[in-house]
């Protein structure tokens, strides 16, 4: 079995393909949407782990904790849970367009709270304080740090990453999605995976990585694994929204959350769905570490972490289920196809002694 499994991984490494390398980039309205985020008080935009930046940002925005559009963002976040990722699906809906700040999209296609907010006053408050702030000219004197860190990003991370694995791995199919890398440089360790979809468009998936300095190096850190989970996100949390598949984990699922809970001292997970959508994402990781060539000790360090000090034990079980999923893509043609033997297993996993 061990020999099937090994030439599987080869046969799939194989087939990457010497595609156009995905660009890094650093983008305006992120770090507008996470400044604001950070100035209203949200401690996950707060963790002020990027040096100098930090204390420029404090510096240039401390005086403005009392704008109108900071007030509005702390009576969202109270109101409607905005915050983390809701942060970055609002940030990658806007645009500058001739120094004002535009909504793009459908205002139908807003959800995670946003569609509770009045979206003409968010946008007129936002425009103030983009104008206020002259967040423009903050931004672009910090040009040369981003340019520096999104090109050493690229050198040391990008080689790694194939996008087509992953139209692959869920769909059978060539990639139609877009990938977009964005180094968000406020919210220190949290990275997200939002996605957007406009008009007559394919699909924009956002890998938005956190921009750190670990303190035990003094220098920021290149984890190419947090990339390749952001990635996965915009193809796992889809399918959770299936009301069949939910239906197959809503026993299990708030188990999952407690076991979660339990095992860490802190979590910003308190919903069982995002547990299970994590599980997902952690073991699909692995399988694209196996598949992309890592060394066996390299996937197992991750997989460690994961099980024990991310609060996630049951992701071997994980990885074991999908293995068995790649090696019968003749009987399962997507992951959704194969979706009810992930429930199968989750349930499995916690009434395991």
């Amino acid at each position: 079995m061990k020999k099937i499994i090994l030439s599987l991984i080869l046969v799939i490494a194989a087939t990457f393909t010497a595609t156009a390398q995905t660009k890094v980039e650093v983008s305006e309205t992120v770090e507008l949407m996470s400044i604001l985020a950070r100035t209203a008080g949200y401690e996950e935009y707060s963790n002020d782990l990027a040096g100098q930046y930090t204390n420029d940002t404090e510096t240039w925005f401390a005086p403005y904790k009392e704008h109108a559009a900071v007030a509005l963002a702390r009576e969202v976040r109270a109101k409607y849970g905005i915050g983390h990722e809701r942060v970055m699906s609002m940030a990658i809906r806007l645009a500058i367009d001739n120094g004002k700040i535009v909504f793009i999209g459908d205002r139908k296609n807003l959800n995670d709270g946003w569609q509770n907010v009045d979206l003409d006053d968010f946008m007129k408050r936002l425009n103030k304080f983009y104008k206020d702030t002259r967040f423009h000219e903050f931004f672009e004197q910090h040009r040369t740090f981003y340019d520096d860190y999104t090109k050493k990003y690229e050198a040391n991370v990008m080689p790694t990453f194939h996008p087509e694995w992953f139209s692959q791995f869920y769909y059978g199919t060539a990639p139609t999605d877009r990938f977009n890398v964005i180094i968000n440089f406020t919210c220190g360790g949290n990275s997200y995976g939002p996605w957007r979809q406009l008009a007559g468009q394919p699909r924009d998936l956002f890998a938005i990585i956190g921009y750190w300095i670990d303190p035990a190096m003094g220098r920021p850190r290149y984890d190419a694994s947090v990339l390749y989970h952001e990635a996965n996100h915009p193809f796992v949390n889809p399918l959770l929204d299936d009301a069949n598949n939910t239906k197959l984990l809503e026993s299990v699922g708030p188990r999952l959350l407690s076991l979660h809970q339990s095992s860490v001292e802190m979590t910003n997970y308190t919903d069982w769905r995002i547990v299970v959508n994590e599980s997902l994402v952690r073991a699909a990781v692995v399988l694209y570490m196996q598949d992309a060539g890592y060394k066996t000790e390299q996937y197992l360090n991750v997989m460690g972490a994961e099980m024990v000090q991310k609060g996630f034990p049951w992701t071997l079980d994980l990885v074991g289920t999908l293995r068995y999923y790649t090696a019968h893509r003749d009987q399962y043609k997507t992951l959704a196809d194969f979706y009810p033997e992930i429930a199968r297993c989750l349930n499995q996993s916690v009434v395991k002694p």
